[in-house]
């Protein structure tokens, strides 16, 4: 009954990102390898979002590591633990919490020798800029404690890169990069300070490779001639030959209509039959979000929960009121706008 809940939410996830993304790139999705334990580390832009993205995307199903603050209420808990996602505590919920997670770290290392993946964003939170912060050790300590527990596991870490063409905005374009496995075996003596310090480095290295990594020195400027020049977040050894060039040799992104006349006609259509759902996100979801790395996660809530109610509110109403054949047409319209709307 799990793997059939699984099979559906991650179904049902998929149709929402193929009607929120405008485009979605996955490069070397084979790497993440289908009979060993693996440990997912990814950069960290878009909240949930990003875990979303992994989850439905990969082709195998995965655990992920989550921070406890969304676990406080019950019924919420039971679904996300459903799904697979673990509470992690951090100092901000308290420094007594942080024992906590002895045993959760020790239930990660039993699920890995089981060959399970896990999940997690060692930068520790998430943020908008196009830059990979430090990692965190919590990380490392999961791997080495499962390295300890069950000396024999032939345990692999995979590093992620998720790259946004606009995180905060909708329609977005995405590309998730898999990089070069590595061998945690290969990394750990004593799981002392520099077994540590080794690991956090390749990690973070490895994820810089696959991400836009824009220099701390001069980030607003940098970032600024970037948007300027157009050029296509979604490749980033693309965006890092450009600053390395000194921005003299950058590829752009691909052109594209938005801002005609017929885009215009587009969203117009779409809005009226989305009425509701858009008035729910811009009046009643939108004006309560504080951190905008959270825009995209309640956007996509709103898409995947609001939208469809409303699409079949409105058919059974047609339906009923006017005649069947009719309620067809206008869902079948809505679903179009939407499709021309985002994919257009």
């Amino acid at each position: 009954m799990k793997i059939i809940w699984l099979y559906l939410f991650k179904i049902y996830v998929n149709l929402g990102l193929f009607f929120y993304f405008k485009e979605i790139k996955i490069y070397n999705a084979n790497r993440l390898n289908k009979d060993k334990p693996v440990v997912l580390l990814s950069n960290h832009h878009n909240a949930l979002l990003d875990a979303l993205l992994i989850a439905a995307k990969s082709t195998r199903f995965v655990y992920f590591l989550t921070r406890a603050g969304v676990f406080k209420k019950t019924l919420v808990s039971k679904f996300l633990k459903s799904l697979q996602m673990i509470p992690v505590y951090r100092i901000r919920d308290g420094w007594g919490s942080l024992a906590n997670n002895s045993a959760i770290f020790s239930y990660c290392s039993s699920l890995l020798n089981n060959k399970e993946v896990i999940a997690l964003f060692p930068e520790g939170n998430h943020n908008l800029n196009r830059t990979v912060r430090p990692l965190s050790k919590g990380f490392t300590r999961i791997v080495f404690e499962t390295l300890k527990t069950f000396p024999e596991i032939d345990l692999e870490l995979l590093p992620i890169g998720l790259n946004f063409q606009d995180a905060a905005n909708f329609p977005d374009r995405c590309a998730m990069y898999y990089g070069t496995p590595v061998c945690a075996r290969d990394y750990f003596s004593d799981g002392g300070h520099e077994d540590v310090r080794r690991l956090k480095e390749t990690i973070q290295a490895e994820i810089s490779k696959l991400t836009t990594d824009i220099p701390l020195q001069d980030y607003e400027k940098t970032v600024t001639q970037l948007e300027v020049m157009q050029v296509d977040f979604l490749n980033p050894s693309a965006v890092r030959a450009c600053i390395e060039s000194g921005f003299k040799s950058c590829a752009v992104k691909q052109s594209n209509a938005r801002n005609s006349w017929l885009m215009k006609l587009i969203k117009i259509g779409f809005v009226l039959c989305f009425c509701v759902p858009v008035l729910v996100w811009k009046y009643g979801v939108k004006p309560k979000i504080k951190e905008l790395e959270f825009m995209a996660t309640f956007r996509f809530a709103v898409a995947i929960t609001v939208a469809p109610i409303w699409l079949i509110f409105m058919t059974v109403i047609l339906g009923n009121v006017v005649s069947w054949s009719l309620a067809f047409e206008v869902l079948t319209f809505s679903i179009l706008m939407a499709l021309c709307y985002v994919k257009a």
